[in-house]
């Protein structure tokens, strides 16, 4: 056998043995985690921030021994790091299309969908507007700049989850009016229109409620409209506010569900966090926050 021939030879070898014991490694770190310890990387939408923080909080002092870590990102970064197999659990505002949950199947990674959670998309105005009511058609007519063109529209960031639910609901793929401004975060909507008395925002409800001190200030000076739906059979002329009775009773015609996505495909850390969430304590959580929760906790009375 000649020297080349050997050295090829010892070179595929060599190649071969790394490979597998690199495989091994990975394998091996990546079901490091269980349900009651270890440590994991789960994405989240950045819209639903402020309510999966308290969540992983309370989470983390029932189990100490577990780190999950959160990471936020908007939904068109959060699915690509996803469907690029770099982090394999999600907390999203949709379920996987039949051909991404095919990508991650042929993957052996098949999606494990829970709902957890139902939000309002609230319509805001400063307080001072004399705007208090619209209606579905005049928000689609308005994301297509058939309505309110004298106001500014605004809301967060154009790769959110929020900008894409409105997208679907206007049939509007870009939403490029010259009214029309996407600013970064639910937050710095509602300082804009808390400071614009001609300023229309669209946010997510939970940031409504129970604000943080940066800016509580600023939710104070905005009100939210009542929004009717002609095609609601049950009432059509009625104007509803977001609230969670609306949502429960399917009055209030904007909302989004809140999904646990994981591609893990064991019951480990990401299957732990999916159920605390659908626990009655998860669910409650919640409940505080303003959202529905996707099983409403029971109520227990003791009557002496």
């Amino acid at each position: 056998m000649s020297n080349s021939l050997k050295l090829i030879m010892t070179c595929v070898v060599v190649m071969a043995v790394f490979v597998m014991c690199n495989r091994k490694k990975t394998a091996k770190l990546a079901e490091t985690d269980t349900g009651v310890s270890g440590s994991i990387k789960i994405l989240a939408d950045e819209s639903f921030g402020n309510i999966l923080e308290q969540e992983r909080y309370i989470f983390k002092s029932l189990y100490p021994a577990t780190d999950v870590k959160l990471v936020f990102k908007s939904e068109n970064e959060a699915l690509k790091l996803l469907l690029t197999d770099s982090i394999r659990a999600a907390i999203l505002s949709r379920e996987l299309t039949d051909s991404e949950a095919k990508l991650m199947t042929s993957r052996t990674l098949p999606p494990e969908t829970t709902p957890v959670a139902v939000d309002a998309v609230a319509v805001i105005v400063n307080s001072a507007s004399t705007d208090t009511l619209v209606t579905v058609d005049q928000i689609k007519g308005m994301l297509n700049g058939k309505a309110f063109a004298d106001k500014n529209i605004v809301f967060d960031n154009p790769n959110s989850s929020l900008v894409r639910y409105l997208k679907e609901l206007s049939g509007n793929t870009e939403l490029k009016q010259k009214n029309i401004y996407a600013l970064n975060t639910n937050k710095e909507v509602i300082r804009y229109v808390s400071a614009h008395a001609n300023a229309i925002g669209i946010v997510g409800f939970g940031w409504l409620n129970d604000a943080d001190s940066d800016y509580a200030d600023a939710v104070s000076k905005v009100k939210i409209v009542g929004v009717r739906d002609a095609k609601n059979d049950k009432a059509p002329t009625q104007y509803f506010k977001p609230s969670q009775e609306t949502l429960a009773l399917k009055q209030y015609p904007l909302s989004r569900k809140l999904y646990v996505i994981d591609c893990t495909g064991r019951a480990g850390l990401a299957a732990a966090f999916s159920n605390f969430l659908r626990s009655d304590r998860g669910q409650r959580i919640i409940l505080r926050s303003g959202l529905l929760p996707d099983s409403i906790p029971a109520r227990e009375i003791n009557i002496k």
